[in-house]
């Protein structure tokens, strides 16, 4: 807040951002001019602009419009280099707090460029004159020093490199310099030298050493240059301390200082980021699901107390990093469907399956434990997860445990705490809970009572003083301890310098406590998915609704800066689950079964007159229906033309056929076949997929006459090969133009209205996954805004390029091998003979006919392309790390594989074959290990 009256002035004439000055709330927030004030603040900016554009100061203060951008304190163009604003106050009435800011620059086409320093912070109370200069540098997003001030860098990988120098501050300061040095090594320190005799002449053997201390992010000197020559050379150096001898001056060229010193005037510079190397940090990392760790006192799944073991293997390997994938309930059937980590119930509630039942039950309430031993090491033993069976042994025992450990549990401070600030979420899950099991159904819209959300019904339905409290508190019992288990596993893993990476899924499960809170967040109308690729010929059908981004929006995304602070609970970096979500998503209507029925969304439609441009007559009904003709019949169903004919069929005036109104959808045709139709129906089934996706064009909700959108792959269809040669060439032609060019400046700002306002609301480092039909836009999006990507040597982004090489990795990514959508390496290695023959001649660079299966060196060849990348991140799949021995690797690769995504059945059920505790034991393997990460530069 401001001091007294609130009274100060500044030197610009230019507008906020909204483009219009509005003097009478610029006098409320104290903008106004008035009589001479005592105390001046000059914020000036170093960062080139061009004709029409134009810097403002936002931040958390009235100040900087309490961070509405609207209200952003305009800032006055001095030169093309540089931008200016004096704050003038008082004495007595400046704000008594510190003050975050941040510049943002307004474009000449309306758009906005963030600043991203996170550390740009005035203290007025504390500024050592009565006029001070403070010049900060703009911080692009994208520099790569950024990712070392995120939190697995800060808080474990990096933490223990600074090194505390003694400095002597100087009687009379005019001058302080700030800069920041991410990857000094420890013992090192960064110094500055110039051209005056305040900085010693450029003397190396006796420079002006900083100092920086835990609590800030950067190095800092506190100078006397009030007799020193103006403009003033000078630059950064790297000095190691204990050694004491000067290594290396920053690359580039001098800095220079213009700003003479005052006696009455003190000058601050922010100075960015030291010009040394920024890509010479590397680490290697494991990825496995929590379900798939095995150890001896495994309830037949992994456990959260189980990441303990797996991160003393990464340590003892040179290993920094665990990757999992989510953790998030997903409870919605309490059948072995509920396996799918994706479809989560919340997305803040942790599953009740990685719960460690025992440890719940303390060295206290152990009877239900010990009677339980048997069945846990009868599934322990099992080579899979048998999910329904764990899943109700540990339901069986918590409703056992419950009872005693309850009073005891809720009377601690520990448990007051963790509910007081997860309440918002907690609540409504509970409940979600208990109303599932009592309707015997997570689908809400069946729900005879609380089918909507109602806040005051809930808050009753979950008061203490309620029928029910008790078994919606049950509920609570069980998050407060999987909180509990998950964040002492996390602290573990930092004790040993390991980071723990998680992962957020594009969507929310359709029939889920997030749904059923704040329907109005999602288009509930549509399902989620992805075109088709080598992988999914059919395209994906997630089922989740899609985001409503212009509602989230408008409460500046509130949903998904609650979901980024409980993921910063539990870990330091995540993945974001098909990033391109955020630029557009495949969006599949309701009657679909299939992910080949979806267009993206949003996605400029093609409009009916630019078929007539192209001199395409255009015909809706042979275009947007399905076409079937005897031909189509015979090529899709052979000698059962006849029988679907007769049964799905009608005939219509121009001789080609429609399909009744029973089965004019494939959600229709799905109902009618039933779960599990025989062999012969599922023929017949897929077959009516088929006739209704084959179509050239799907129309728009919106302007069905007049608005489409094209089916992807439109020219594999037998209907555009039934049409002539001419309309064929121009459907092409608009085909090439819709998915591949009209399309990408829109997803461009699309994107730009949504990840920069997430990124900015934590401090995670953050990972997309950007694999499938990419938009030319992403990369450089992802590039701009810092967001690692992620590079798989099969899946190439090259248009043209069978394989990826490792070497061609950009800094700023992941590599890996495979993901737990693919085959593991060795796997794949088996799945086409060619393309394999054609990697081992190529990639490998190996002469000679390819073996049949991955030996285990083949193996390790790849292992060493990807650790020896140019990537920040090199992160394996256990199983392709396990493939290199051929004493330690499963005997069958094909029981190795976690998902495969063509299958939205799949059962995620895959264990590691071996515990950990024998992993542990594994010396040579893992001796063998830790000399690669560590000979490839990643140790």
């Amino acid at each position: 807040m401001l001091r007294k009256k609130k009274v100060l002035t500044y030197n610009s004439d230019e507008p906020g951002i909204a483009g219009a000055t509005d003097t009478a709330g610029m006098e409320e927030k104290g903008i106004v001019k008035e009589k001479p004030a005592t105390m001046h603040v000059t914020l000036q900016l170093r960062f080139h602009t061009v004709f029409g554009q134009s810097v403002f100061i936002t931040g958390k203060h009235e100040l900087f419009g309490h961070g509405d951008i609207s209200k952003a304190l305009p800032m006055q163009y001095f030169d093309d280099e540089h931008w200016t604003v004096t704050l003038t106050f008082r004495e007595g009435e400046y704000p008594d707090e510190e003050v975050n800011y941040n510049y943002v620059v307004r474009n000449t086409d309306g758009s906005l460029d963030y600043d991203w320093s996170v550390g740009k912070i005035v203290n007025f109370t504390k500024l050592p004159a009565k006029d001070t200069l403070i010049i900060d540098s703009w911080n692009h997003a994208g520099y790569y020093e950024n990712a070392f001030y995120t939190e697995p860098f800060q808080r474990v990988l990096l933490k223990d490199n600074l090194t505390a120098v003694p400095v002597k501050d100087p009687a009379l300061i005019t001058h302080t310099l700030r800069v920041k040095a991410p990857l000094l090594q420890k013992g090192e320190a960064l110094c500055v030298l110039g051209g005056t005799k305040t900085l010693n002449n450029w003397d190396v053997n006796n420079p002006v050493l900083m100092h920086r201390t835990p609590e800030e992010d950067y190095w800092q000197v506190k100078l006397d240059l009030s007799k020193d020559s103006f403009p003033l050379a000078y630059k950064y150096g790297i000095y190691n301390y204990a050694n004491k001898t000067f290594i290396t001056y920053e690359h580039g060229s001098n800095r220079i200082l213009y700003d003479a010193a005052f006696v009455e005037r003190q000058t601050i510079v922010n100075d960015g980021f030291v010009v040394l190397p920024d890509d010479s940090w590397k680490g290697a990392g494991i990825a496995i699901p929590v379900f798939s760790l095995r150890s001896a006192a495994s309830f037949g799944v992994g456990e959260f107390t189980d990441i303990r073991l797996l991160v003393d293997w990464a340590k003892q390997t040179g290993l920094k990093l665990i990757q999992l994938l989510p953790v998030n309930d997903t409870t919605a059937t309490h059948t072995w469907t509920d396996s799918y980590p994706y479809a989560a119930i919340s997305a803040f509630a942790l599953h009740p399956v990685y719960l460690n039942v025992s440890k719940v039950a303390g060295d206290v309430n152990t009877k239900a434990i010990s009677n339980a031993e048997t069945e846990r090491k009868r599934l322990n033993l099992l080579d899979k997860v048998d999910y329904e069976t764990v899943m109700n042994l540990k339901w069986q025992l918590l409703k056992e445990i419950y009872p005693l450990q309850r009073d005891t549990t809720f009377a601690s401070s520990a448990y007051t705490s963790f509910f007081d600030q997860n309440s918002h979420w907690l609540i409504p899950y509970a409940v979600f809970c208990y109303l599932r099991d009592k309707y015997k159904t997570s689908d809400f819209n069946q729900w005879p009572e609380h089918s909507q959300y109602k806040t005051a019904e809930i808050t009753a339905l979950a008061a203490n003083t309620s029928a029910v409290y008790d078994e919606i508190a049950f509920h609570y019992f069980i998050q407060y301890h999987l909180h509990q288990q998950l964040q002492e596993a996390t602290a573990y893993a930092h004790e040993k310098g390991i980071v723990l990476k998680g992962d957020i899924p594009i969507g929310i499960y359709r029939y889920g406590v997030d749904a059923w809170q704040k329907p109005g967040l999602y288009h509930m109308d549509v399902q989620a998915g992805a075109p088709p690729d080598d992988f999914a010929v059919k395209g994906q059908n997630w089922g989740f609704p899609t985001y409503n981004w212009e509602r989230m929006h408008k409460d500046d995304f509130a949903w998904w800066k609650q979901r980024f602070e409980q993921m910063s609970y539990y870990f330091d970096a995540f993945r974001i689950d098909h990033i391109l979500g955020f630029f557009r998503i495949w969006s599949i209507p309701l009657h679909a079964v299939e992910g080949i029925m979806g267009h993206f969304a949003p996605a400029i439609p093609v409009h009916i007159s630019e078929f007539y441009k192209q001199g395409v007559q255009f015909n809706h009904a042979r275009f947007v229906d399905p076409f079937i003709n005897d031909q189509v019949l015979w090529e899709e169903f052979g000698a059962n033309a006849d029988y679907v004919k007769e049964n799905y069929l009608d005939q219509n005036a121009s001789g080609l056929y429609e399909l009744k109104e029973a089965f004019n959808t494939q959600r229709a045709v799905e109902k009618y076949f039933g779960d599990n139709p025989g062999e012969d129906r599922v023929a017949i089934r897929d077959g009516l997929y088929n006739l209704i996706s084959n179509v050239v064009l799907f129309a728009d909700d919106r302007a069905p006459e007049e608005e489409f959108h094209f089916r992807f792959a439109m020219d594999k269809t037998s209907s555009f090969r039934y049409l002539d040669g001419h309309e064929q060439y121009h459907l092409k032609e608009l085909y090439q133009n819709y998915f591949f060019q009209r399309q990408d400046d829109y997803w461009k700002h699309e994107a730009l209205q949504k990840l920069p306002a997430l990124k900015r609301v934590t401090n995670m480092l953050i990972c997309g996954e950007d694999l499938g039909l990419v938009p030319a836009c992403v990369p450089d999006v992802m590039k701009q805004l810092g967001i690692l990507s992620l590079e798989i040597q099969r899946m190439p982004k090259l248009f043209g390029h069978e394989f990826f090489h490792p070497a061609n990795a950009p800094y700023l990514s992941v590599i890996t091998p495979s993901t737990h959508d693919m085959s593991t390496v060795r796997g794949w290695w088996e799945e086409d003979k060619e393309k394999t023959q054609r990697f081992f001649n190529i990639e490998l660079q190996q002469p000679g006919e390819a073996p049949a299966y991955c030996e285990p060196w083949i193996n390790k060849a790849i292992i060493l392309q990807h650790l020896y990348s140019p990537a920040m991140w090199s992160i394996f799949q256990l199983q392709d790390l396990l493939g290199m021995d051929g004493s330690l690797r499963r005997e069958n690769p094909q029981e190795e594989r976690i998902n495969v995504p063509a299958n939205p059945k799949h059962y995620w059920r895959y264990r590691m074959h071996l515990t950990l505790e024998a992993l542990l034991q594994a010396d040579e393997f893992n001796n063998n290990l830790l000399n690669f990460v560590h000979a490839s530069g990643r140790g």
